[in-house]
């Protein structure tokens, strides 16, 4: 016969185990307090996109008018030389990772479900 008791204390000697495990990874987490690291964990997040930032800017100064047409010839070198950089220096995240991740497993999966 099991005493109710000693299975009540073995559930919360289970949960407060891992209560402890969770607050040594959160103080473990905190201990990552380096300038570099966190820049590059929010660059995982939100990756930046230098050649976006370019072509709107180029297509700003191309669409603005002006008598000299000063804005047209550094306009058009913006335009281009974000879209080059938009190639180069592309914005994945972690996100887009995964959603490719998945789609490639998916494809492997009907692929294989096809053959077999």
């Amino acid at each position: 016969m099991v005493d109710p008791l000693k299975e009540r204390l073995d559930k919360i000697k289970k949960l407060s185990g891992s209560a402890h495990r969770r607050a040594n990874l959160y103080s473990d987490i905190a201990k990552i307090d380096d300038k570099h690291t966190g820049s590059s964990l929010g660059a995982l997040q939100k990756a930046p996109a230098p050649g976006k930032k370019l072509q709107k800017i180029g297509f700003l100064m191309l669409w603005i008018p002006e008598p000299t047409g000063v804005t047209c010839a550094i306009g058009a070198p913006m335009i281009v030389a974000g879209r080059y950089l938009d190639k180069k220096y592309n914005g994945t995240t972690i996100h887009d990772i995964g959603h490719q991740t998945k789609n490639t497993i998916s494809s492997i999966n009907d692929f294989k479900n096809s053959v077999f």
